[in-house]
């Protein structure tokens, strides 16, 4: 028996803020879309893993999500780290550095965590 792995899910609450920055922050595209029964269902690829990162829309959801301590995070791998770290600066979205480690987070309008290392980190060998 081998499992593949598919894609990771989030729920967010303003759909577009969310598409938005993801686009901005990680050049995310959209690549298909679901409606089902008062959810909408989108799916974003960098183009290139194969990994995707599904986002859950509920429709009539008004509140924030409780995302607890926020122990969950998402990680990318960037090939330009110093670029990439200006361009999150620009968007004030930078929520934690540890240069020690040669990483940093950036928290998404829902206040997800999304950790950010260069692509020749030691911890992707």
């Amino acid at each position: 028996m081998r499992f593949s792995f598919v894609h990771n899910s989030i729920h967010v609450l303003d759909l577009d803020r969310s598409l938005a920055f993801y686009a901005e922050a990680l050049g995310l595209r959209e690549v298909r879309r679901r409606e089902i029964r008062g959810k909408t269902f989108v799916y974003l690829s960098d183009g290139h893993s194969g990994q995707e990162l599904e986002m859950i829309h509920v429709t009539d959801r008004t509140a924030p999500y409780d995302l607890g301590e926020n122990e969950f995070h998402l990680a990318f791998s960037v090939d330009n780290f110093a670029a990439a770290h200006m361009l999150h600066e620009q968007m004030q979205c930078v929520c934690h550095e540890n240069p020690e480690q040669e990483i940093y987070f950036i928290s998404d309008p829902d206040g997800y965590w999304v950790e950010i290392l260069p692509s020749d980190h030691t911890s992707l060998r």
